[in-house]
């Protein structure tokens, strides 16, 4: 890393950003999410795996990985360079399905422990012959020199997917990256993404070309040479292994890849060497961080964006609801149908009105006579307007619920929220939360009669009445308008208006009367306004559940900010 490094302000930024893509969630399905996922998951491998471990310990040995494509000899090269049969190697693939770790006995205390590849278990001793996942296998050999050790890694393009993310990871952990391609497949693409992938990092890279037919190696080793250069990796060196039988141990003849092995013991040796390989891979993988964590925080911003599009979906299709509540508390629209029907029962027939004299005490006598006697009308009345309140309440009620429902389907990450949403108290007709409402409300409308009807004149003018016709009264009158009637109804609820109002004012006075019906209105609005607020939050804590951190992309991207400002 170089002497003049604040490596310890390094490490303290690399934490930090390590802490806030661990604590980054990308919860809700919008496009890119999977791709976001895989960067973030390759992010944490290769802090956890490399970056930090090895910004902890830059004099531990220099970790080769050998990788490449399935049958392109990992294992049986592994194997030769040791001089013993460390690493399964065969014709069924794939053979390497745990990575076998080779390293000089001075150089166990380095790997024993979770130094790097923390999400692996260590295991010791030859290797059973059976698969066993989650493991690295330790195997200390005297063949190699302290300050190396090599590890055999799955096929990068191997049948099993789990071996190939194995692989994509453990190439993650590498120093150096030991590819391994033949004659025949040196060209295929998915090494070359990978490739493209460890010169994006600066990952330090070695190629081996194997099996190689020795009329062949004046074509290929320059074409592969060309692109390596294309690909962003002039300097990596190759070389080359001829196509020749193994020996009896299954292992190459020590003359085809005499050259490999003095590079490597070359770069054992070397501790200026093997520090140039492990500052250039170091560099580059710290440097690709940033990029990568901006990809997270483009990611993370695209959650808040789903989130605040499913949340104003909801608080716009619940809003619009309670405004048509409100609307229709004042609109006159309560007032037609059924209660229109229950007032005629109650006061007398439509004749009643168009008799209906101009002063407040013929109005008052004509009401007392039709309310005397009359307890079966009132309560059809209070009835009929319990029934078109609720009536009103649930419908719009449903209708938010339906409007946010059909919106969250088609906006990102909306579906699967959905189905988390529970049910609401209008669910399936169940209106019981909507009737209670409706009936506390109106029982406050009577109490708001006897507070009013306190004095000793208006309370026995309460009681002439009595406090339920008298409640109903000043329950039309704060729903009375007339938008919304057409026709005969105008003229009908017009009059149930006037006529109501005029009683009430003969009562309480004409400003007692309007403060009582904005009094009314508006308490019926607030519990209507606790009601949608419930329902609402049916979906929002739905959400909530699925929704990222708040704060997500900004940690992301301060971490980010700092890990640069510590870079050299």
């Amino acid at each position: 890393m170089g002497a003049d490094r604040d490596v310890e302000g390094v490490v303290s930024a690399v934490e930090g950003l390590r802490a806030a893509v661990d604590a980054a969630t990308l919860p809700l399905d919008v496009p890119g999410r999977a791709e976001a996922e895989v960067t973030r998951r390759q992010l944490l491998d290769q802090l956890d795996d490399y970056v930090l471990p090895r910004l902890r310990s830059l004099d531990a040995p220099l970790l080769a990985v050998v990788g490449g494509s399935t049958g392109a000899g990992k294992s049986t090269l592994v194997n030769s360079v040791v001089g013993e049969a460390v690493s399964r190697s065969g014709v069924l693939r794939p053979t390497t399905t745990s990575p076998v770790l080779v390293h000089h006995p001075d150089d166990g205390r380095w790997f024993e422990d979770a130094r790097v590849l923390p999400g692996l278990a260590r295991l010791t001793g030859h290797d059973p012959g059976e698969d066993q996942p989650g493991t690295v296998r330790l195997v200390a050999s005297p063949a190699l020199r302290p300050g190396l050790a090599l590890l055999d890694a799955p096929d990068i393009d191997s049948v099993v997917s789990a071996n190939r993310e194995l692989a994509t990871q453990l190439l993650g952990a590498a120093d150096l990256w030991l590819f391994v391609t033949t004659a025949a497949r040196y060209a295929d693409a998915v090494p070359w993404d990978l490739l493209r992938t460890a010169a994006d990092r600066g990952t330090a890279v070695a190629v081996v070309l194997d099996r190689v037919p020795p009329e062949a190696v004046d074509e290929i080793r320059p074409h592969l040479a060309s692109m390596l250069r294309d690909q962003g990796l002039p300097t990596a060196p190759v070389f080359t292994v001829p196509e020749t039988p193994l020996d009896d141990a299954g292992r190459l003849p020590a003359e085809s890849f005499a050259r490999l092995r003095s590079w490597l013991e070359a770069l054992a040796g070397d501790a200026r060497a093997r520090d140039i390989v492990v500052s250039q891979t170091l560099r580059g993988a710290v440097a690709s961080l940033t990029g990568r964590a901006d990809e997270l925080v483009a990611a993370s911003r695209e959650q808040d964006a789903a989130r605040d599009a499913l949340e104003a979906a909801a608080v716009d299709a619940f809003g619009a609801g309670h405004r048509r509540v409100a609307d229709g508390m004042t609109d006159g629209t309560l007032l037609r149908g059924e209660v229109l029907a229950r007032w005629q029962e109650f006061v007398g027939t439509g004749e009643f009105f168009r008799q209906v004299e101009s002063t407040v005490s013929r109005w008052r006598d004509r009401i007392t006579a039709a309310v005397t006697g009359r307890t079966a009308p009132a309560e059809g009345l209070g009835e009929a307007l319990h029934t078109g309140v609720a009536a009103m309440l649930l419908a719009n009620l449903e209708s938010a619920q339906a409007d946010t429902a059909r919106t969250w389907r088609r906006l990102p990450g909306g579906p699967a929220v959905l189905a988390d949403v529970p049910p609401g108290s209008s669910a399936g007709g169940d209106a019981s939360a909507v009737e209670r409402l409706v009936r506390d409300w109106q029982g406050e409308v009577l109490e708001l009669v006897r507070t009013e009807g306190k004095g000793r004149r208006t309370n026995a003018r309460v009681a002439a009445y009595g406090v339920n016709a008298i409640g109903l009264f000043l329950m039309l009158v704060a729903f009375a308008q007339t938008g919304g009637l057409v026709g005969a109804e105008i003229g009908i609820a017009g009059g149930t208006s006037v006529l109501a109002q005029r009683v009430l004012e003969a009562i309480f006075g004409d400003q007692a009367v309007r403060d009582m019906a904005a009094k009314a209105r508006a308490r019926l609005l607030e519990l209507a306004d606790d009601q949608f607020a419930q329902e609402r939050e049916r979906f929002t804590t739905a959400l909530a559940a699925h929704a990222a951190p708040a704060g997500q992309a900004d940690a992301i991207a301060a971490a980010a900010a700092r890990l640069r400002k510590a870079r050299p």
